[in-house]
């Protein structure tokens, strides 16, 4: 089965990068993936945290939910990612206090062909953060990931060093989980080391259903402790508050979805302190 693990203190550690990064990724669309990023990204900045969104979704969601205007942008995470444009040019602020993104648009939908002729392709995110000075300017970086397994989505999980899987509590949701598990091996063991997957979060639960509450326990039966605790119910507000491009949490601060969002910015943060991390090796 798969586990979590807290890293055994012997000796001198090698130092770890400040900013945490954080990759939300499930290549099955309709999982809360983009809103889970918007949103915890707004409530780790409202927790008084640097936060930088990054958007590798050609659909820019992240960047439109946070009031972005993408069709008048000069340049987009596509420029980084093809034309060697530096991450500090891209980002810019959003309406939300300590809350930066590097938005998408429509252009990014034509890397993937161009970045298959490129020498590093898979890697050139991870060298712009260490070019960006990542960990003197953030404290967590959130990446909302393609809900597709391309090279768009390898250059987040190359750069990331943690994976949050956004997953809903409706059956055939498993679907597809093998492979992303297998991607972030094949990730781990040849281009980043030091991934690790943070968590599986359960997504659009409503407890009154019965099959919402058997997907729960099934979940927890067969991922154990890699299910957070932290469950994000059915709310509302949380659409109310995509619709007017802004994150649940200024929109309707006393909402479930608003509680349940800032629910898990703590979980995620009570992880990090205690130097836990999940590992997707089966026991």
């Amino acid at each position: 089965m798969f586990k979590r693990y807290k890293e055994k203190e012997q000796g001198a550690q090698p130092e770890k990068p400040k900013a945490k990064i954080i990759a939300v990724c499930n290549q099955k669309g309709g999982c809360g993936k983009t809103t889970t990023a918007i949103n915890l990204s707004a409530c780790l900045a409202k927790n008084g945290f640097r936060v930088l969104l990054l958007d590798l979704d050609p659909q820019a969601h992240a960047s439109l939910g946070l009031g972005i205007g993408v069709d008048n942008l000069r340049w987009t995470i596509y420029d980084v990612l093809i034309h060697n444009v530096e991450l500090e040019k891209v980002t810019v602020p959003t309406a939300v206090n300590n809350l930066s993104i590097v938005p998408a648009n429509h252009l990014l939908s034509g890397a993937q062909l161009e970045l298959a002729n490129l020498l590093g392709r898979e890697s050139i995110l991870r060298i712009n953060f260490k070019k960006l000075f990542l960990n003197q300017h953030y404290d967590y970086c959130v990446i909302d990931t393609a809900p597709t397994l391309n090279l768009v989505t390898l250059n987040g999980l190359a750069a990331a060093s943690h994976v949050l899987i956004p997953i809903q509590t409706h059956y055939f949701s498993l679907e597809g989980m093998k492979e992303l598990f297998s991607t972030i091996e094949i990730v781990r063991d040849r281009l980043n080391p030091d991934i690790r997957v943070l968590g599986i979060l359960p997504t659009l639960f409503d407890g009154r259903m019965k099959i919402n509450q058997e997907m729960l326990a099934d979940l927890r039966e067969y991922f154990s402790s890699l299910v957070l605790n932290t469950v994000i119910r059915n709310n509302s507000k949380v659409i109310e508050a995509s619709r007017y491009r802004r994150p649940v949490i200024d929109y309707a601060p006393e909402s479930k979805g608003a509680k349940d969002y800032l629910s898990l910015a703590q979980e995620l943060g009570a992880l990090f302190e205690d130097n836990a991390y999940a590992d997707t090796a089966k026991t």
